[in-house]
């Protein structure tokens, strides 16, 4: 009779404490789509960004052409690369009344708002509802994700892909050894998604072999080698539609792929060597050559960018999960589950620091471990406020407190680096304030977008109009096309700067400071991200502080 009473009292209240947390995720996501939706113009092209439009041009021409034309199977070294994000891009700016950069800007945000919602159904499949909202508030909130979603075309959609792959083997854990025909779906479509973005999606198979070992060794000891055996023979099995579907996934997005069927490996071969001619990158307040990046690079940098309660959460999902492996208390898919996620959040940057490959433009290849990292961090604070209404119902509200503190330092970095969220550096780096003098902020090259929409501005207030017969000339030390789509045009981009009006130079180690009236400066939480001069009359020898590599 206790029992039901207990149950009756406290059914309506867990009801209402899950639906709540649905609600506010619900909100949340609401939140950043209207936000992205109104900012997304905001943010400039990268350095890839125009590589990446030509490269969705040939692609589309090859199908269109019923694969006569196959000028993108040898194009740069893209074709080594799914593109089936510039192709969404593409199709998309046919239908809709924006510019193609504009319409790559909102895709991004699509796909980002997309992952944040994988995302937050994964954590809340794995840790409840409150785990849910969590890590998604926590994804969310991390600037390094969310400034990416935007202008990213490579990394971003790849981190989202692998969520969905993640969600997926989560799903197929949980119905070990009958896999449902929507887990099959979504385990295709992930791997089809991942791997077509990068090669490196094929990572996803040894999370999904290392995450599995307690729940075999589960299956040997209860159901015997036997019967063990051919429980996971047949779940390959039924998983041989998703992976067909995986495969066309992948060979419609990356068509080098399939074209022969050791593509892939090549592609693997390939960029397991660093294939350009070395550059130096500021790192630790040093110039290093970025084929020499020390093992610390990226856990410095993850260290140093990601939000500290991220990081706090992170630490303490990760130790738990290894603590609870040795436990006789803990489901075998429990302990398969947070193996493969952490082994997701963490396994790539481990194997980095070991082979050491070229690193370089931050952590940006590896934004795709930050939505796993977000899953741990949530399950960790659902279990901690879980763990305290049990035995410390008193310090639950502090330590809401404490989590939505944590929440507002990144918050308010994003408004006041906007649209720069992607150069964030915590607390812990003392902001991008006092990391500009150790680190590279802005690689990507996006402050030449309001650099350049500033200098139109100074013009047109000035009434002042090109030299006859040609157009206004441009020295850019930064990325060149994004600068002359930004500036459009009445304006000519080039190095020279003898010949040039102005000079339009990023805020970073290799670019010149000059001697010459500002016309237009870029600053956030003032530190320089991008200028304009006017060099008119001047002798300027060079924008670059370095030697050109």
């Amino acid at each position: 009779m206790s029992s039901i009473t207990t149950s009756a009292l406290e059914a309506p209240a867990r009801r209402s404490v899950e639906k709540t947390c649905d609600d506010l995720a619900f909100f949340v996501l609401g939140v950043v789509a209207v936000v992205a939706g109104l900012t997304f113009r905001d943010y400039g092209l990268g350095w890839d960004d125009y590589t990446h439009a030509e490269y969705a041009d040939l692609l589309l021409r090859m199908y269109g052409s019923g694969f006569r034309d196959t000028g993108a199977l040898s194009f740069a070294n893209l074709y080594m690369y799914g593109g089936g994000f510039d192709m969404a891009a593409a199709l998309l700016h046919k239908v809709i009344p924006l510019e193609l950069f504009e319409t790559r800007r909102l895709l991004g945000a699509i796909v980002g708002v997309i992952g944040l919602a994988v995302t937050w159904r994964l954590a809340r499949r794995v840790g409840g509802p409150l785990a849910g909202l969590a890590a998604l508030l926590l994804l969310a909130l991390c600037p390094t994700f969310y400034g990416h979603m935007f202008m990213n075309p490579k990394d971003a959609p790849f981190a989202v892909a692998m969520v969905v792959l993640i969600m997926g083997l989560v799903r197929l854990i949980e119905e070990y050894p009958a896999p449902s025909p929507r887990t099959i779906l979504i385990v295709g479509l992930g791997a089809g998604l991942s791997i077509g973005c990068r090669v490196l999606g094929g990572l996803a198979l040894i999370y999904a072999v290392v995450g599995f070992i307690p729940l075999w060794i589960e299956e040997f000891r209860k159901q015997g080698p036997r019967e063990a055996t051919h429980r996971f023979a047949h779940v390959i099995y039924v998983l041989l539609p998703g992976l067909v579907l995986g495969y066309l996934v992948m060979g419609l997005i990356w068509p080098w792929s399939i074209m022969e069927p050791g593509h892939p490996l090549e592609a693997v071969t390939y960029f397991s060597h660093f294939f350009e001619k070395p550059w130096k990158e500021m790192f630790d307040g040093a110039l290093v050559s970025v084929p020499d990046m020390p093992w610390s690079y990226l856990p410095t940098l993850f260290a140093l960018q990601l939000p500290e309660v991220l990081l706090v959460l992170l630490t303490a999902a990760v130790i738990t999960t290894f603590m609870t492996l040795s436990r006789t208390d803990v489901a075998a898919k429990r302990k398969s589950i947070m193996l493969m996620l952490t082994l997701a959040a963490t396994l790539p940057l481990v194997i980095a620091m070991v082979k050491r490959p070229a690193l370089y433009n931050g952590i940006r290849h590896f934004i795709f471990v930050i939505p796993p990292m977000a899953v741990l961090g949530g399950v960790a604070f659902a279990r901690g406020m879980d763990w305290l209404g049990e035995n410390r119902r008193a310090w639950q509200p502090a330590a809401l407190a404490v989590f939505a503190f944590g929440l507002l330092l990144p918050l308010s970095e994003m408004i006041r680096l906007h649209p720069y969220q992607y150069t964030h550096f915590n607390h812990i780096a003392g902001t991008v304030r006092t990391a500009d003098n150790f680190f590279m902020l802005d690689y990507w090259g996006l402050a030449l977008k309001q650099a350049s929409d500033g200098l139109r501005e100074q013009l047109a207030e000035r009434q002042e109009v090109p030299p006859q017969h040609r157009k206004w000339k441009v020295a850019v030390c930064g990325p060149q096309r994004p600068a002359q789509v930004a500036l459009g045009p009445d304006f000519t981009i080039g190095w020279d700067s003898h010949a040039a009006d102005f000079a339009m130079t990023l805020g970073e180690f290799y670019c010149k400071g000059l001697a010459a009236p500002v016309m237009v400066e870029i600053k956030r939480d003032d530190v320089v991200f991008a200028r304009v001069y006017d060099i008119r009359g001047r002798s300027i020898s060079s924008l670059l502080a370095i030697p050109a590599p």
